[in-house]
């Protein structure tokens, strides 16, 4: 029994000095829900925060698709409907947008993003 009362409370010293089991890992962050597909839809898409462009027909007219537009967009900040944006605001809205679309599609120049951009711009 006194074997059996040191064994005991030896493991006892064990657990109550182990280290303690590591923290569960933190939840993964939340992310956004893709944006819906145009085409399974059947509904015309607009962007949220332009939405007077329709984005299939732009994204048609780059030569992408709806979401690439939709994901390249989303960095623009657009000056709100019957005022003009700044210089600079139209140079930021452009680097950002233009670069964005030149990944998924080469093919996309200034001009033929500002031909594009300028048929879908409400006057």
């Amino acid at each position: 029994m006194k074997l059996e009362y040191y064994i005991l409370v030896s493991a006892l010293v064990i657990l109550a000095t182990a280290a303690p089991a590591p923290p569960p890992p933190p939840p993964a962050p939340a992310t956004a829900a893709p944006p819906p597909n145009p085409a399974s839809t059947g509904t015309p898409v607009f962007l949220s925060n332009d939405p007077r462009r329709p984005v299939a027909a732009i994204a048609a007219a780059l030569g992408i698709t709806s979401n690439q537009f939709i994901a390249c967009f989303y960095g623009v900040t657009p000056a709100p409907q019957g005022s003009t944006p700044s210089p600079a605001q139209v140079l930021a809205n452009k680097a950002h947008l233009l670069s964005c679309l030149q990944a998924s599609n080469s093919a996309i120049t200034n001009d033929s993003l500002d031909k594009v951009m300028d048929t879908y711009r409400l006057k």
